[in-house]
């Protein structure tokens, strides 16, 4: 998979020499930095897409989730306020928005300025938004997904979603053990692969996010112990 990203991203390399202005050209490389983990990249590419779009502003949620992996949680929580001003509906864009501020400010803040929904909105968001709001716990969360009269391809999108949001608050939580156990379940689920872009994208933040967790424990690993 990485290496094919590698060659879409080459492609793209020159198709953007030709057409350095293509707003579309710098989407598909944004999105193929990201997948890479090559964070700043993907973060230039998104603005590039404003540079040349300015409307895309307050839309671009990608832009924010690749704000905060570059570690700019401060332009990702400003990010995910505009998409509310666009979205006024959408948990998901809350949730982003409380990870970037529990990373910029600390969890205090963050809960203080949790967004407020009033419309309601698909499921299992607004459960996954009372965990954030500490109202909830992730074992009611998905022991309520697993009592749902529901469709196994429901199920399985529920699933998805709740572990890949418990294992994000885990993680933001200096919690890295718990957090690999959610987002591992997250990166295994295959409902995300034939339901759509978003689910996709979703998909790799699942993968990557466990692999950025693998990645600090060998560090930690080799780390020298003090004598």
């Amino acid at each position: 998979m990485l290496a094919e990203f590698e060659q879409q991203l080459k492609r793209l390399n020159s198709a953007i020499e030709d057409d350095p202005n293509n707003v579309d050209l710098y989407s598909r490389r944004g999105d193929l930095h990201f997948f890479l983990a090559q964070y700043d990249e993907a973060v230039a590419d998104y603005d590039r897409m404003v540079e040349l779009e300015p409307k895309l502003d307050s839309s671009h949620w990608r832009r924010g989730i690749a704000y905060f992996y570059a570690g700019d949680y401060e332009q990702a929580a400003g990010q995910f306020e505009r998409y509310h001003s666009f979205d006024n509906v959408d948990r998901e864009n809350g949730i982003w928005r409380y990870l970037s501020q529990f990373e910029a400010y600390g969890k205090e803040k963050a809960r203080e300025g949790l967004l407020k929904y009033e419309k309601d909105d698909r499921e299992p968001f607004p459960d996954v938004y009372r965990l954030f709001a500490g109202t909830i716990t992730a074992d009611e969360i998905l022991q309520r997904i697993a009592d749902a009269d529901i469709s196994d391809q429901e199920r399985e999108k529920r699933l998805f979603y709740a572990e890949l949001y418990i294992g994000l608050e885990l993680a933001v939580s200096d919690e890295p053990t718990e957090a690999r156990r959610h987002l591992a379940r997250a990166a295994e689920n295959t409902w995300p692969e034939p339901a759509g872009y978003g689910p996709r994208y979703m998909w790799h933040v699942a993968r990557l996010h466990r692999d950025l967790i693998d990645r600090q424990a060998d560090d930690e690993a080799q780390r020298p112990v003090d004598e």
